[in-house]
């Protein structure tokens, strides 16, 4: 299949063992949007601050969203706080909504369902770059499951994620993060 008929968006990737440059270790992230000819983004979904809304947005107007937790989204823009939605829908599967005002976060967390997280940055890539990375063998795609945001999005979601895909994939999954050390 040619690079310009691979379709991601909405698809998790993570990323492959052997990319440890720090900042995307055993990320898993959701990929929002992607086009061959446009590039691509997502957010990292396992990589939480120990932050909460509350601790950065002190206003009685967002006190509805204090308890969200505060996540790194990626590299991209991390001098701001943005809101977004997720959610399933058994006939058609996970949907979201990035970069929502603050009004409505707080109407979108009242509705049952609905998970919202606020993240700082984004990750993106230029067009054609997530596709070298992906013949490169950098990330590894994975369809997302009902229960992902079921899960605790932290540095476990990736090892639960990636032992999942297979029996090759749960080896590497459960390996030490640096063999050398072992």
């Amino acid at each position: 299949m040619a690079d310009s008929q691979i379709q991601l968006e909405g698809t998790l990737i993570l990323a492959d063992p052997s990319l440890r440059d720090g900042f995307f270790n055993r990320s898993v992230i959701l990929l929002a949007s992607h086009s061959a000819d446009e590039g691509a983004h997502g957010l990292i979904l396992n990589q939480p601050t120990g932050h909460d809304v509350g601790d950065f947005l002190k206003d009685e107007a967002f006190s509805h969203l204090a308890r969200i937790p505060v996540y790194v989204g990626g590299p991209v823009s991390r001098e701001q706080l943005t809101f977004s939605a997720f959610w399933w829908n058994p006939h058609d599967g996970l949907h979201w909504q990035l970069r929502l005002p603050a009004h409505e976060a707080i109407e979108r967390s009242k509705q049952p369902g609905i998970i919202v997280r606020a993240f700082v940055g984004y990750s993106g890539w230029t067009a054609g770059q997530l596709e070298s990375e992906l013949r490169r063998e950098s990330w590894i795609p994975a369809k997302p499951h009902p229960t992902l945001f079921g899960k605790e999005h932290n540095d476990r979601l990736w090892t639960e994620i990636l032992g999942d895909l297979s029996p090759y994939h749960r080896i590497l999954a459960e390996a030490p993060e640096n063999p050398g050390k072992n």
